[in-house]
């Protein structure tokens, strides 16, 4: 019988702004950019009763709640917090699926003869993540991933609940069909004309059924409203490349005015990649316009690279190349993760000149921050802090 976790921040952008900033406690909090053109990143729960919610656009939210407090996301704060609790959850299990910063499933069927039953472990997880990070977390614990995610949903704000296997299918039959995977609203719609509108509709019906109304899906839903729900918990799989990318404040014209946005960009993803001892050849440049009609553009270089100003120069060209002086939203610069390994030469490869320099500025990046030193072109661009990003866990090496 497996022991599976869901762990999940409460509201976890804005439960850090609050911790940081003592006087946001208590109040309706917003984190998000730009009024009219940005979009809610997080929303605090006291907010919440006022329909505002994660994704929806800033001039709807800052409409519906204009007495919230309205705060610029810190992704580099949110990078921190998740590397401190992902730290927590490493002293209970190897066995860690991240699914974003804030939330990642747990297997702890080899640790319950060591910490005691799953709900202990998930009980002494968020009382540790409270007591030293001060932040609140919840959590669902399940024999299935699928029935721990709800668990956990349900369990909000900073509660948890246990759904033993003998309850799975009592706990899911009163729950709407869109709370299983893969039901969008176009499946919910289907199975609402078949007369499904519950999970316990579903699993009432025979599986034949189901597969002559739903194809392939049919088994699918099934399996999922009787709580079988087989896949593992898959441990954090090694990132495929590494980007950094910004949204304009207000849409940017000529190449001049980007330059400084795609240089700081190039650096970030240069520290990034140095960070985790990584190199990559094929950079990619991403290009948002105004009118929303993005495209990417990619380039080979010779030779595998960390360094910012080898990317900049490749994602400069890449920019000429595009540029159609239009006026521009997004821009953004990736590296895709050279895993090949290198043959080894008779002789030592000579160390770039620029190594050194890297090193020096990577130095004092860590101590006193990535804005403490730059280049002048991008001196007084607005750019954030070296941008582990929103979505990421932070980059590891590729294992072997």
């Amino acid at each position: 019988m497996r022991a599976i976790l869901h762990v999940d921040m409460d509201a976890f952008y804005a439960s850090v702004e609050q911790r940081d900033n003592p006087s946001l406690r208590g109040k309706p909090v917003i984190v998000g950019g730009h009024a009219q053109r940005g979009v809610v990143v997080a929303a605090s729960y006291e907010v919440r009763p006022f329909g505002v919610r994660s994704a929806m656009p800033m001039a709807r939210a800052v409409k519906q709640a204009p007495h919230a407090v309205v705060v610029k996301p810190r992704f580099s704060a949110y990078a921190e917090a998740s590397e401190q609790v992902f730290a927590i959850f490493e002293r209970y299990t190897p066995l860690i699926e991240p699914l974003s910063l804030d939330e990642a499933f747990l297997d702890v069927t080899a640790s319950v003869g060591l910490f005691g039953a799953a709900a202990d472990i998930a009980k002494r997880i968020r009382k540790e993540i409270a007591h030293e990070l001060n932040l609140p977390a919840s959590a669902g614990i399940a024999t299935a991933k699928f029935v721990a995610k709800i668990a956990s949903d349900l369990a909000k704000p900073n509660g948890q609940r246990e759904v033993r296997a003998e309850e799975t299918v009592a706990f899911l039959a009163g729950l709407p069909v869109s709370r299983l995977w893969g039901v969008g609203p176009k499946t919910e719609e289907a199975m609402k004309r078949a007369g499904l509108s519950t999970i316990g509709d579903v699993a009432a019906r025979e599986l034949g059924w189901l597969e002559e109304r739903f194809g392939s899906s049919g088994k699918h839903l099934w399996e999922l409203s009787h709580g079988i729900d087989a896949r593992d918990v898959v441990p954090d799989r090694a990132a495929k490349s590494v980007g950094a990318e910004d949204t304009f404040e207000e849409d940017l014209t000529g190449l001049e005015a980007l330059k400084p946005h795609v240089h700081a960009q190039a650096l970030r993803v240069a520290r990034r990649l140095r960070r985790a001892s990584l190199k990559g050849r094929v950079v990619q440049l991403k290009l948002k316009f105004a009118d929303f009609t993005l495209i990417t553009r990619r380039t080979t270089l010779r030779e595998a690279t960390d360094d910012g100003q080898v990317l900049y120069r490749a994602a400069l060209e890449l920019l000429e190349r595009a540029h159609e002086g239009k006026p521009m939203r997004l821009t953004g610069v990736s590296v895709q993760l050279d895993e090949d390994e290198a043959q080894l030469g008779l002789f030592p490869a000579a160390v770039p000149k620029t190594s050194k320099l890297n090193e020096a500025m990577d130095r004092i990046a860590a101590r006193f921050g990535s804005k403490a030193i730059t280049m002048a072109d991008i001196a007084g661009a607005e750019a954030p802090d070296d941008d582990d990003h929103r979505s990421e866990r932070p980059v590891e090496k590729p294992k072997r």
